[in-house]
Formats: structure tokens, C-alpha cells, sequence
């Protein structure tokens, strides 16, 4: 087996070193404070010497999301560890992991899931088309398990404006392959075309939610926000044929 050379050492530490930087920046002053300059300056080195590891700070931005994004996952994994092999369980289980990574990652949580598409990191339509990474392979397993044991109700065709079918029929053929490559046994007629538009619609109010919370624009003030989260969940899942009891 080959090991790495002083040179490759020296490189993986100087890019450990910008990575956990570029983080300390997000976590302490927010997206907007990552550039190479202030990176370079904290580390002490030019900012041109930065561009031996990354092309531009795009590169290096989405290097530090997709660490983030590992992170949110392992967390999200850890939620869901000690309990039941039950999908209904774990998928509300990771809603709420969800909720209470973003609340306490504010910062983290602006990068991957609120910065505007094109710009640093990812929108919320980009990243729910990242559904293939880590983070979104957990929801995914988990809403896999509850299609293949529950007869849950689904919006009849009509209801599914006609404009959106051909975006939810690409949609639908991305998360089969996903499920395949993920070794995930779900037949191909429990991911229908109002299966995919029941899970859009489930994202955007979850993420909707905590997005409010996150950033403090719920329209009224909540003195029990734990209680209005869980009400909203017990709603989703109600709406679907599904308990939480």
C-alpha cells in the first residue's frame, strides 16, 4: 500500500487548515464572511496561495458545504440510531433532528438551505435535488421504508396541475435511480407520479417551517414553538394516513 508523501501531508494538513478556517468564519460572522482574503489572512499566507487548493471561491465554498452537509448527516444518523426499524419513526425523527440542527446552525444552515441559487451555496431547490448526498439519502431510506409498508393516501392525478408534471416526472426518475444505487428495495409502482408530488409538497412545508423559525418571521410571536413544529408534523403526517402516536 502507497503512503503520502511529506509534500501530500503537508497539503492535506493546509487544506484541513483552510477548510476549518473557512468554517470558524461561517460559524462566527455567516456565508458572507468566507473569502479567500480573510481566510488567507487568518491563516497568515497570501491569498494567491490559496488557488494551489482551490480554483476559485466558489471551489472552496462548496468544498465547506458539502463538510457541512457530512456533518448534518452524521448527526441526522445518530438521531435515528436507537430506534425501531420503523420508517414512519425515523422519517419524524429526522424532521425533528432537522429542525433542531438548523436552530442551533443557524450559520450553516444559511449556507446549505437559504443562499440564493447561483450565488454561495445552494438554494433550497438545489439542495433538494442533492437528494443523492448523505443528507438526503437519510430522508430518502427512511420515507423508502414507510412507501413499502404503509398504503398511504396520495393526491389523485387531476389534483397535479398538468404545467408541473413533466419537472415531477424528471423528478420521479432521479430518485428511482438514487434508490437503486442505494441498494433501497422499493418497488417502481409505490413512487408514483403522486407519490413525488406528496413528497415536494412535504419538503416545502417542512422546510418552509423551519426556514420561518430559523430567521424569526413567523407572522406571530410563539411562546411554545416545540408545540406548533410538532402540531405541524402530526398534520403532514395525518394528511398522508399516517400516526404519530
Amino acid at each position: 500500500m502507497s503512503h503520502p508523501t511529506r509534500r501530500g501531508r503537508a497539503r492535506a494538513a493546509t487544506e484541513q487548515d483552510i477548510r476549518r478556517t473557512a468554517r470558524a468564519l461561517l460559524v462566527e460572522q455567516g456565508p458572507e464572511a468566507v473569502t479567500l482574503r480573510a481566510i488567507a489572512r487568518e491563516l497568515g499566507i497570501t491569498a494567491p496561495a490559496l488557488y494551489r487548493y482551490y480554483e476559485s471561491r466558489d471551489d472552496l465554498v462548496e468544498n465547506l458545504r458539502l463538510d457541512v452537509c457530512a456533518d448534518l448527516a452524521d448527526e441526522l444518523a445518530d438521531e435515528i440510531a436507537d430506534l425501531p426499524d420503523d420508517g414512519t419513526l425515523q422519517l419524524f425523527a429526522i424532521c425533528k433532528g432537522f429542525r433542531r440542527w438548523a436552530l442551533t446552525h443557524t450559520k450553516e444552515f444559511t449556507l446549505v438551505f437559504a443562499s440564493p441559487t447561483g450565488g454561495v451555496g445552494t438554494g433550497a431547490a438545489s439542495a433538494l435535488r442533492r437528494f443523492g448526498e448523505p443528507f438526503g439519502r437519510i430522508f430518502l431510506a427512511a420515507a423508502s421504508r414507510v412507501l413499502a409498508t404503509h398504503d398511504i393516501m396520495t393526491p389523485p392525478p387531476d389534483v397535479i396541475p398538468p404545467e408541473i408534471r413533466d419537472d415531477l416526472a424528471l423528478f420521479q426518475r432521479e430518485l428511482l435511480a438514487v434508490l437503486t444505487e442505494s441498494g433501497l428495495d422499493l418497488p417502481a409502482e409505490k413512487l408514483d407520479l403522486g407519490v413525488t408530488y406528496l413528497m415536494i409538497q412535504f419538503w416545502a412545508r417542512l422546510y418552509g417551517h423551519v426556514t420561518l423559525e430559523v430567521f424569526g418571521n413567523y407572522p406571530i410571536p410563539v411562546s411554545k414553538p416545540d408545540v406548533l413544529f410538532d402540531s405541524t408534523l402530526a398534520d403532514l403526517a395525518r394528511e398522508i394516513g399516517l400516526s404519530l402516536d
